[in-house]
Parts: C-alpha cells; structure tokens; sequence
C-alpha cells in the first residue's frame, strides 16, 4: 500500500519550512516541501536534512497551473492520493512598496486568493477521504476587518459559492482601480486576500463534508519572517504550532474553521478577537 503523503506550499522559508519540520518529526508517512524555486527548495531540504529529518522535494508554483498539474500527476501515480495539504505559499508587498495600489492589489488577490483557489481545484480532487487540509490565514484574515455590513455579510453568507466569492475579490481589484476601496472593504490588499482565504476555506468544507475531510483556516501569529520583514514576536516554530494543530491532532469535529495560534477557535464573524499586541 502507497505511504500516507503530506504536501506544504512554499516550503522552503519560514512558516512553511517550520511546518515540514514538525511534519517530518510527526507524520506517520512521506512529507513533501515544495517551492516556486527548486534551488531554495532543495537548500531547504538539505538543511532539514542536517537536522535528521527526511522531507522529499518537489517544485511547484502555485501560481502555475501547469505546475500543479505536474505536481498531481506525480503524487497521483506514486501515492494515489494526498492526506495533508498545507496551502501555506503566500505574498505581501511592503508598506513602502513601489507599485502602484492597483499593481498591488490584482497581484496580492492573484497569489493569496486565486492561485490557492486553482491548487485546491486541480489537487483536491485526489485528496484521500479523511484528509485534512490547512490554509494559513492570518489576524488580518478576520472578517473585522472589512469594513462594509453588506460586504461583510456576502462573505459570510452561507450559501455564498466560489464563483460569487471570486466575483467579489475581482470586484476589489477593479475598486482598488477606481479608488473606491478603502471605504467598503480595507487599506490593505492582504487583508482583503487573506478574508478571501478564509471565506473560501468554508464553502470547501461545505464541498467537502460528504468525504470526511476537513478544511480550516488558521492565523499562525505574528511571526519572524520575510514577509513580516522579521519585525514578528514568534519563531517560525512557534507560528506553526497551530498549523500542525489542525493539520495532525485536531478532532474531526473541526472542519470549516477560523482557528487562532494559540488552538482556539475564533467567531470568524464575531468581534475582531482580543489581540495580544504584535499578533497578525
């Protein structure tokens, strides 16, 4: 029978390197870090390789569908399925980032928000019954922070489909043209991004109940790493605590979640959750 198999996007830097690490030391199969760049992957894998552990490497973009596919058709005929998928690869322009507003928004939706959409698309469909998958949100993936009611409740609708929630971040990029954003939905494109992640994290777990698997969205913290320009409170280990959480302990009660590093769940249409200062 073909080993269990665990994936994680963007694998080779920080959160996503730290998950492979916990992986590796606890999953009881193969562990696949993947990057964009084979070359940092595969520094990444020796690294992890100088600590006794044994992750396997495959490159892949999920900005490339192309990529994905390649990378379906290998685990396909190698494993037949896929147990944890760990949509972790991610972007974030700094605060003083030279593109234009617009440039930053249909860039940071087409990453964070259409190119897990197209991975989950292309890879789920080969998703063992009784997976689990992880997409690491953020604070900033807290519905708070939208400041419209109705966008708000659009999202939050449970009848709301893919199409709809697409339609809707295509519907920022083209406000964020206009200049006619930062009234309804928010300043930034990465909140808008990361809500968009966790709204579609529920309407898959609604997909996908009928398979026993479960989908949950996770903020990791407020982390050391590139993309928080290394001013994050946590270790790179330490904001994976809460992604191994779902990804290997969690019941299977939990599926269509918003959960918080510290393990808790958190209303994702409550009150913006009590913030320990630095933690988004």
């Amino acid at each position: 029978m073909a080993s269990k198999v665990a994936v994680v996007t963007g694998g080779n830097k920080g959160i996503g390197f730290a998950i492979v690490r916990g992986l590796c030391k606890r999953f009881e199969g193969d562990v696949y870090l993947t990057s964009r760049d084979e070359e940092r992957g595969k520094k990444a894998v020796s690294e992890l390789n100088k600590e006794g552990l044994s992750p396997l490497y495959h490159q892949l973009d999920i900005s490339d569908k192309e990529s994905v596919e390649v990378f379906r058709d290998f685990i396909k005929e190698k494993y037949g399925g896929i147990d944890v998928l760990v949509n972790n690869a991610g972007i974030a322009f700094k605060d003083d980032a030279k593109e234009s507003l617009a440039v930053q928004a249909a860039e940071t939706l087409r990453v964070n928000y259409f190119s897990v959409l197209t991975t989950c698309e292309v890879l789920f469909p080969i998703l063992r019954n009784g997976a689990r998958v992880v997409n690491v949100s953020s604070f900033l993936g807290h519905l708070s922070h939208i400041k419209s009611e109705s966008l708000r409740n659009r999202l939050n609708d449970p009848k709301l489909t893919i199409p709809e929630l697409s339609e809707l971040m295509n519907q920022f990029i083209e406000d964020v043209k206009q200049g006619i954003h930062s009234d309804k939905w928010a300043n930034s494109s990465y909140v808008v991004s990361k809500v968009g992640l966790t709204a579609l994290t529920k309407i898959q777990q609604r997909q996908l109940n009928d398979r026993d698997i479960k989908v949950n969205a996770v903020h990791p913290g407020y982390v050391d790493t590139d993309l928080t320009s290394h001013k994050g409170t946590l270790s790179i280990d330490e904001g994976a605590v809460a992604p191994l959480f779902l990804a290997l302990d969690a019941p299977d009660s939990v599926r269509g979640q918003y959960v918080w590093c510290d393990k808790r769940i958190v209303d994702w249409d409550g009150p913006s959750p009590i913030i320990v200062k630095n933690h988004f």
